[in-house]
């Protein structure tokens, strides 16, 4: 069985094995995964975990969970605690770049070497981000990466992933710490992994002022950032801005003037 049909029958198991009419939110184990796979006899996939990583970050749930949702709203998956996941049904928010924003040009100063052998999307994008200091930019401070792939634990969400941590500095000696969640391909912007990296800061550096990120690959290279939070339960965009690099000689002088004078 195909990977794509193996994940849906397992999730569609688990998913009516809970849920009832009504029901807006359930929580599942992640042996679960293991046991709907033995029910159904399929092949258990290498990966556990990319099952539940699959529908919540990169493909739809299958379309007999999606005709129990009710208008506005959507089911996620969200992590609830140690080997704990929690089916919640939330209104629908997508982050999408905005089609109507000017793109900034800015000097590319990322290494050749790193361009040719970066491994994935989202790899590439954060070097991008790091090598041509885009948070600086983008928030106006000072900020330094402290660590990449950062995985740890938050109270009653269990493990998270953050794609890069940044501390950040302002002119007023003000700390930040900056979560940052990179996509790259086909994969969205959610509202569970921007609601983690808030508890996380919360959590672990609660005396710190937090603003969290997200960066995006656009068509022509051109990166996108968000400065994002939660409210009323969904994702608000504080701010986004499009950033194209180029080679310094093909910048262009009217548009750096431009930028100048607004």
């Amino acid at each position: 069985m195909p990977e794509e049909n193996r994940y849906n029958a397992i999730i569609e198991k688990i998913f009516f094995d809970h849920y009832s009419s009504g029901q807006t939110s359930f929580e599942f184990q992640r042996s679960e995964i293991k046991d709907a796979a033995e029910h159904l006899q399929i092949t258990l996939p290498d990966n556990l975990g990319d099952v539940i990583y699959s529908f919540r970050f990169r493909t739809q749930l299958p379309d007999s969970i999606i005709a129990t949702q009710t208008e506005g709203r959507e089911w996620v998956i969200e992590l609830a605690g140690r080997a704990v996941y929690r089916f919640n049904l939330i209104k629908i928010n997508r982050i999408l770049p905005r089609e109507d924003l000017v793109v900034i040009d800015i000097p590319d100063a990322t290494p050749e070497v790193i361009r040719a052998y970066a491994l994935d999307d989202e790899q590439a994008l954060l070097a991008i981000v790091r090598y041509n200091r885009l948070i600086d930019t983008f928030l106006g401070l000072t900020t330094y990466s402290l660590q990449n792939h950062l995985r740890t634990t938050v109270r009653g969400v269990g493990q998270i992933e953050i794609d890069e941590l940044y501390i950040g500095l302002d002119r007023h000696g003000c700390h930040y710490v900056i979560p940052v969640q990179a996509k790259g391909g086909t994969d969205t912007i959610g509202v569970v992994q921007i609601a983690q990296d808030l508890k996380f800061a919360e959590e672990k550096f609660p005396n710190m002022r937090c603003r969290a990120i997200a960066a995006q690959f656009m068509v022509g290279g051109v990166v996108a950032l968000f400065e994002l939070t939660i409210q009323d339960e969904e994702i608000r965009v504080m701010d986004e801005k499009h950033y194209r690099l180029a080679p310094a000689d093909q910048l262009d002088a009217k548009a750096i003037r431009a930028y100048r004078d607004s």
